[in-house]
């Protein structure tokens, strides 16, 4: 036994759902709701195309929601800061869950119209933001300080899970089953999150409250103004977003570059799950590290060279022509498997800046502003893939497919180096006394 201790260290710490039964509830709806989510969004995907024939139509999905989702980020922050945030979610929760059981519902009646899709999605993000944004600010209320880092990273094997999991789940059921049956086990899946939110115990915030509005919206904004430590996460963080999310190049790099087709971008896009979930399960000893705003740079850094090297890998490939097809067993196996292992790379070095960037804001920030902090992160996490987007259509329209990933790895380490250096409290962050 003593022999196996090491190796233990060295997994990811179970203490938070060993010591904190809520915290443990919570966590397990929260990843079996993720997984259902997830099928969701590929159903509606895939029901939408079905209907139109139009990829147009699917993407305008994401474009619809978005202004939403934001706005409801920085409200959902204001209403966790001032009423029990519990209560919150769990409301939130029931309009996510109804939302679902509806358009399941438009399924089996083999509704033909589009627009009611488009309303409950956005209706169904909305909540689930406000969810997240609820959930996110309870947590440090269940959990001893020094168990925050272990936390986010068991929150990094959920989420790791979600977009495993999520997607080929929804594949295999639509195929097999259909879209209606796919939305309906998603309505089941549902419950385990009223599992985790009805047992917690009430969750005031703590100090000062004031009503919910966007003049509390804006109290939140000028805390972060006076917050350099988290303020900076957020900068690197969309950096890293805007800069190195070449998710809508995969489509071409599968069809001109590397081949395999849709099979390509499939591997491309698990690769970066994988590489989250891995770094999640081997975890332990990062609770360990003091310095969160360097581990958090460095993060980000390891990010932005596989970024660079997946574009890299992408020049290769376009000055070494191989005769890549549509069908897997075409493509250039090499180039994609060394394509994935840096996409393997990325998730868990942007996982690695995660664990430390959300346990600062959970640490740092008093509970009074958490809950609009966490509204305003939302917000960045958001926006920041689809100003990753608009980056790349911009670039590959005025170069070559390798030029946008190979670009923005130089342009995230450098933003991350030149912010490392220059905001000092940033850089010597400690854990043992945490700062905003």
């Amino acid at each position: 036994m003593q022999t196996l201790a090491p190796r233990r260290r060295h997994l990811v710490d179970l203490t938070p759902l060993r010591e904190s039964p809520p915290f443990a509830r919570m966590w397990i709806g929260a990843a079996i709701t993720g997984i259902g989510g997830q099928m969701t969004i590929v159903a509606v995907g895939l029901h939408i195309y079905d209907l139109t024939a139009s990829t147009f139509a699917v993407a305008l999905l994401g474009l619809v929601a978005l202004g939403p989702m934001i706005l409801s980020g920085l409200y959902g922050g204001a209403l966790a800061d001032t009423f029990d945030r519990r209560r919150v979610a769990l409301l939130s929760a029931i309009v996510a869950w109804a939302s679902t059981a509806v358009i399941a519902l438009l399924a089996w009646l083999d509704v033909q119209e589009v627009w009611p899709l488009y309303l409950l999605s956005t209706l169904n993000a909305v909540s689930s933001t406000l969810v997240g944004v609820a959930r996110q600010a309870i947590v440090p209320r269940l959990l001893r300080p020094d168990l925050l880092p272990a936390a986010s990273a068991l929150g990094g094997i959920a989420g790791g899970a979600m977009v495993t999991v999520g997607p080929a789940l929804a594949g295999v059921l639509v195929a097999y089953v259909g879209i209606a049956w796919t939305y309906t086990i998603d309505v089941v899946l549902f419950l385990a999150a009223f599992l985790g939110l009805w047992t917690l115990p009430a969750v005031l915030p703590e100090g000062e409250r004031r009503r919910p509005g966007w003049g509390s919206v804006a109290e939140g904004i000028r805390f972060l103004r006076a917050a350099p430590n988290i303020r900076t996460s957020f900068l690197i963080d969309i950096a890293a977003m805007t800069f190195g999310n070449p998710r809508a190049l995969f489509p071409a790099a599968g069809a001109l570059l590397l081949g395999g087709g849709p099979v390509t971008v499939g591997v491309l896009t698990a690769s970066g799950a994988v590489g989250t979930l891995l770094l999640s399960v081997f975890s332990g000893r990062l609770s360990g590290i003091r310095h969160h705003g360097r581990a958090t740079a460095w993060g980000v850094a390891c990010y932005g060279l596989a970024i660079l090297g997946f574009g890299i890998t992408l020049l290769v490939a376009q000055l070494v022509p191989h005769d890549a097809g549509e069908d897997i067993a075409e493509a250039n196996l090499v180039a994609l498997v060394i394509a994935a292992l840096f996409f393997a790379v990325a998730g868990a070095a942007d996982n690695v800046s995660m664990i430390f960037r959300n346990t600062m804001m959970q640490a740092a920030v008093p509970d009074s502003v958490r809950g609009r902090t966490q509204g305003i992160f939302t917000v960045v996490v958001t926006g920041g893939p689809r100003l990753g987007d608009l980056y790349v259509g911009l670039l590959t329209l005025a170069g070559a497919l390798w030029f946008p990933p190979l670009l923005g790895g130089i342009l995230i380490v450098g933003v991350t180096v030149v912010l490392l250096r220059s905001v000092t409290s940033f850089r010597d962050y400690d854990a043992r006394d945490p700062r905003p």
